[in-house]
């Protein structure tokens, strides 16, 4: 199976705009695209993940990737999908996070001897010239046509700003520029962004003469229609300073069994045929899936050595035979303490960040979902002094959220 063909069986092509074209181009290896990725945070996340394993699939097929950092773009801020305005982010903000961007692009995409690129948007957008950009650029767009475009379309029934009004120019621009300096005629990304890849499409079109095009992917839905890769404590990031590999691999290890086969698909480099013998799995088996998915998955992120001790840590909670030793940790300080020299129940769950108010641990406790090594707590009012975690303490709250605690 050619790759191509085989995107399409992982059910990873959304929309695409001369399917032969692609194909042809993509299955010989001699595609040079590009995939855009705007800094908003000092992390990429789980909404970044499936354009950066279908760049890593192309690279691994001979295909040469840019990837593009938003440096100026997310200046202005994407409008498609959003009801309101993104905040505004200073210049040294921006700067700090495309920093942290290239380094965890680097785990998935091997720039090493020009197999692939990384530019920064903001190397031309910064110093663009409004005139020159009404003039030169602006003349191509038809403001009726924008207007008709599914990017804007949620933001008009709030208020669309001139500002963000100004983002599919400057991404039309950007695709401009990367078919100007190395001959860049693909781009690819979230099904989110087709109306303006079809504006940088039109742009190379009508000012170069030139034919370019573009494809869409899927973007990761649950099988309610709604965006994969959030919490309740907010965005699974690929950063495991913010996300932990334990928390990560246990969003995984949680999805929905209707999820299951798909993100092994969408998300994984198994091999077709040895996911497709997992369809027919129910109740255990299934459950070994969806270890598998989350085994796969953060290796991929965070290394084989990371997703080995995740994977101790979910026996050793779940099963009983796995080590404690690597189950997630936290520690206490002195602050921790109130003036009686200890902390309630309810502060404890705040500070391991297992509830994110005394409130909600209020109610976790109520509810009969909080143990200390197995004990259930069912009273709000439980005390803990500095020679509790002396020994193992084990603080679980629900069926999935569970932490060692110490003192430092």
């Amino acid at each position: 199976m050619e790759l191509y063909e085989e995107l399409v069986q992982r059910g990873l092509i959304a929309q695409v705009t001369n399917e032969e074209e692609i194909k042809n181009k993509i299955n010989k290896g001699e595609a040079t695209f590009y995939i855009g990725f705007d800094p908003t945070a000092d992390s990429l996340h789980v909404g970044h993940f499936m354009a950066l394993c279908l760049m890593k699939r192309l690279q691994m097929a001979g295909n040469k990737p840019i990837a593009l950092i938003g440096g100026g773009t997310a200046m202005i801020g994407d409008p498609s999908g959003r009801t309101d305005m993104r905040q505004m982010m200073t210049v040294e903000t921006i700067n700090e996070n495309v920093e942290c961007f290239k380094k965890q692009m680097a785990r998935f995409i091997d720039f090493s001897d020009d197999k692939a690129l990384l530019v920064n948007n903001a190397d031309w957008l910064m110093d663009l010239n409004y005139l020159e950009v009404l003039r030169d650029i602006g003349s191509y767009f038809s403001v009726n046509r924008m207007l008709a475009a599914e990017c804007y379309k949620q933001r008009l029934e709030k208020g669309l700003s001139f500002l963000e009004f100004n983002y599919m120019i400057m991404q039309s621009y950007d695709f401009l520029k990367l078919y100007d300096n190395y001959n860049c005629v693909l781009q690819f990304g979230g099904d989110d962004q087709w109306s303006n890849m079809i504006g940088g499409m039109e742009l190379i079109r009508r000012k170069r003469g030139a034919e370019a095009n573009a494809m869409t992917i899927n973007l990761l839905l649950n099988s309610e229609g709604k965006k994969m890769g959030k919490t309740q404590s907010g965005a699974v990031w690929l950063d495991p300073n913010k996300t932990p590999p334990y928390n990560f691999y246990q969003y995984w290890r949680n999805v929905d069994d209707a999820d299951v086969i798909k993100c092994l698909k969408m998300l994984t480099f198994l091999p077709l045929d040895e996911i497709a013998k997992m369809e027919d799995w129910e109740g255990s088996q299934l459950n070994e899936a969806k270890d598998i998915l989350a085994y796969e998955l953060t290796k991929l992120v965070h290394g084989e050595d990371e997703a080995n001790k995740a994977r101790e840590a979910s026996k050793a909670l779940f099963s009983g035979n796995g080590s404690n030793e690597n189950m997630p940790k936290k520690e206490l300080s002195n602050e921790d303490f109130g003036e009686n020299g200890t902390i309630d129940i309810l502060g404890l769950l705040v500070a391991t960040e297992l509830a994110p108010s005394r409130s909600e641990a209020r109610r976790n406790v109520q509810q009969g979902g909080v143990s200390v090594n197995g004990e259930k707590i069912t009273d709000i009012h439980t005390n803990y002094g500095p020679e509790a975690f002396e020994e193992e303490f084990i603080l679980k709250k629900g069926k999935k959220k569970f932490c060692k605690v110490s003192i430092n």
